[in-house]
């Protein structure tokens, strides 16, 4: 099966359409008109369609749920309980986390892994970044009272 390229040639068509509008019709020019209609209103509304205003400036409310009047004594004792609980959900992460870690040394050794090796590289990288911790904490207590030194 060939394909001819004559029937995808456009020329053809273009000839046919310059012969049938040249031809004088009573309707050529409303028909025209009418076949534009529709492009021409959808640029028209795709041109007017976006219109963007000032954007509202917002409005900030303040919500305290703390009473303003608090004595020292009261805020210490929020604070230590605000602690505990914080305690209490970092020791449950590192039980969650022993956990896993003892799931993934069984799998390991099922696996023939070398598990005792990969628990060294694990708590090395553990230990190195506690100290990278440690240190950007004291150097933002460094930092800290340095900043309040010089204030005074």
């Amino acid at each position: 099966m060939r394909i001819s390229l004559s029937r995808f040639n456009p020329t053809g068509g273009i000839a046919d359409f310059w012969n049938e509008i040249r031809r004088p019709q009573p309707y050529r020019w409303p028909i025209l008109f009418v076949s534009i209609l529709p492009a021409a209103g959808m640029v028209w509304w795709g041109m007017n369609s976006t219109l963007y205003g000032e954007p509202e400036r917002p409005t900030i409310e303040y919500i305290t749920t703390l009473d303003p009047a608090r004595s020292e004594a009261e805020i210490m004792a929020e604070n230590r309980a605000n602690q505990e609980i914080k305690d209490l959900r970092a020791a449950e992460e590192a039980r969650i986390a022993e956990q896993k870690r003892a799931l993934y040394k069984s799998l390991g050794k099922a696996a023939g892994m070398d598990v005792e090796e990969i628990e060294r590289k694990a708590e090395a990288e553990r230990a190195a970044e506690k100290a990278a911790a440690e240190k950007r904490r004291a150097e933002a207590l460094a930092a800290a009272k340095a900043k309040e030194s010089a204030g005074q």
